[in-house]
């Protein structure tokens, strides 16, 4: 829709924009919750920044392994894309210029548990209070993609045309449905869940796994209108809708897991009692 914003004569990519409103307003969020609670804020500060970096380096991780064809031309042809150092950066950056969310998800959690193990922190707090963060920073995100004109949706009578994207040539003159829209609305809507099941300690300890949960959910059925195909497919699903399936399985399988363990030793302490 708009990719390029001009304000004060400088041209600003509005995806930029709307995922530094997304990081303050997850931030600001994290922080007063984290005072409410009687935290220090600034360690929470430090713990978003670590997870920052695994968002970083797992969202490019995992978009480059999305490209593995490229990946298979690339080096079956190294010699000729890699014929000077200028050549070799240029190639790794098109590989690894992209990003997506999973892989920025995933790999923010894996630097928190790990930051958090060595720090020994309490790692449920901290995640109870930084995870309605997660969809409230991925709703501003969805935006900044609906006015960049990627992630774009399917043809669609009930949507918006788009006329002269030059970031993204292949939406212009057709009607697709605003599925960042969409995604942001919901992504919406389960942080205010969040948010309340966090005030009410409802689920303590556990708020990650109702949102992993919730978004998987989400994220599957949203990717059918999805009309950028270019991402991947396997099974005739995308590779967001094979990671939210097996997402969803890995908590469903730890929950039972971890209740069934729970009854086993209730009912070995009733027997020794």
């Amino acid at each position: 829709m708009y990719p390029i914003i001009n304000i004060f004569g400088r041209e600003i990519a509005s995806y930029g924009i709307m995922t530094a409103l997304g990081v303050l307003a997850g931030g600001f969020f994290v922080c007063r919750t984290a005072k409410k609670r009687n935290h220090d804020d600034n360690d929470y500060i430090i713990f978003m920044l670590i997870c920052a970096i695994g968002v970083l380096v797992g969202s490019h991780l995992l978009y480059a392994i999305t490209q593995w064809k490229i990946i298979g031309i690339f080096l079956s042809n190294l010699d000729r894309f890699a014929a000077t150092f200028g050549d070799l950066i240029a190639n790794l950056i098109y590989i690894f210029g992209g990003s997506v969310f999973y892989g920025g998800l995933l790999g923010g959690i894996a630097a928190g548990v790990i930051y958090g193990k060595i720090k020994k922190l309490d790692l449920k707090e901290y995640s109870d209070i930084c995870t309605p963060m997660i969809p409230l920073f991925h709703a501003f995100g969805r935006v900044g993609c609906f006015l960049g004109g990627c992630c774009f949706g399917i043809e669609s009578p009930l949507g918006f045309t788009v006329h002269g994207n030059e970031l993204v040539p292949m939406i212009n003159d057709v009607q697709r449905f605003p599925v960042q829209l969409l995604e942001a609305s919901l992504n919406l809507i389960l942080f205010f869940v969040l948010w309340y099941l966090l005030k009410k300690d409802i689920f303590k300890g556990r708020l990650i796994f109702v949102y992993l949960l919730s978004y998987s959910v989400i994220r599957f059925f949203d990717e059918f209108l999805r009309g950028d195909t270019y991402r991947g497919f396997l099974f005739g699903l995308s590779t967001s809708q094979i990671i939210s399936i097996l997402i969803f399985a890995v908590i469903v399988i730890y929950i039972l897991t971890t209740f069934i363990k729970s009854k086993k030793r209730q009912t070995k302490n009733t027997i020794q009692l």
